[in-house]
């Protein structure tokens, strides 16, 4: 099988099989991002692709239930193509159970309702989506390329289609000047949607992340672990999603959160009400990406 350079998956897909279908990213525009800036976006051959996927089907065989398409945006292919290689996993991997994706909002909005369901109906049934905000000014100041409204728009196709949707928002990513924008926009987003998950990670920058330079200039100041979870308590007051499961476990986070919205935000209020007055936070050495 053949990989290229570093490669990501969501932190639920750690079990997964992973099939490279394109390199790298093709907006790769996010300041707040350095995954896929040492790649220069491109879509595989499909013959490549059937080699990789056959050569794992002889080696892993009835083994494999789960699958990830990668990089950054399998969606952006076109769906012939898609459709092609889901119809191959599915003859060369008969008990798998699922097949996800990355898929940016434009890549959704770039595909017909049509195409959305025979996708579905091919095997793939979750797409994995980056919110990161629901206010349009922290969208424009990270070049997200999209508005809040054509990521709502994004989600509620994709839910109409059939699949499950993990959304993902990212706390403070407004840094000190757009807490409250950035908690409110994104909790009014995710009511609309309604996704089928929602995860929570905070900001951190790695070298490479175009955000970091304005860090470390003065120009963006990022939240305390303090001011933190004051925006995610923000956010949980304001969000109505019910049904949605709700993960803020992720490693970078100053606070471990977990529930189903809206049943348990009391339950993970009080747990922010009782870290802040404690102030117990997670250390920084053991937050990581």
């Amino acid at each position: 099988m053949h990989y290229e350079g570093t490669l990501y998956r969501p932190p639920s897909e750690a079990g997964s099989l992973i099939f490279q279908v394109t390199i790298g990213c093709a907006r790769n525009t996010c300041t707040f991002c350095s995954m896929y800036k040492d790649k220069r976006f491109r879509i595989r051959p499909m013959d490549e692709i059937e080699r990789d996927i056959w050569e794992a089907a002889a080696r892993y065989g009835n083994q494999v239930r789960r699958i990830f398409l990668a990089d950054g945006d399998a969606l952006i292919l076109p769906t012939d193509q898609l459709l092609r290689i889901l119809d191959v996993l599915q003859n060369a991997f008969p008990a798998a159970e699922r097949v996800t994706a990355y898929g940016a909002p434009a890549d959704v909005l770039g595909k017909s309702d049509l195409a959305l369901t025979a996708l579905r109906g091919a095997g793939l049934s979750m797409i994995y989506m980056g919110m990161e905000s629901g206010s349009d000014e922290v969208l424009r100041r990270v070049h997200k390329g999209v508005s809040a409204e054509e990521i709502a728009a994004a989600g509620k196709r994709l839910k109409a289609a059939g699949m499950a949707l993990s959304l993902t928002m990212i706390a403070g990513l407004g840094g000190k000047t757009l807490w409250q924008e950035h908690a409110v926009a994104s909790a009014r987003v995710v009511s609309k949607i309604r996704p089928d998950y929602l995860g929570a990670l905070t900001l951190m920058l790695e070298p490479g992340a175009p955000l970091l330079k304005d860090v470390q200039s003065g120009a963006f100041a990022m939240l305390s672990p303090e001011e933190d979870l004051e925006e995610m308590a923000l956010f949980l007051q304001n969000v109505t999603s019910p049904g949605t499961v709700f993960r803020g476990n992720h490693a970078s986070n100053y606070l471990n959160l977990r529930g189903t919205l809206d049943a348990d935000i009391p339950k993970m209020l009080d747990a922010i009400q009782t870290v802040q007055n404690n102030q117990n936070f997670k250390p920084e050495w053991l937050r990581g990406l």
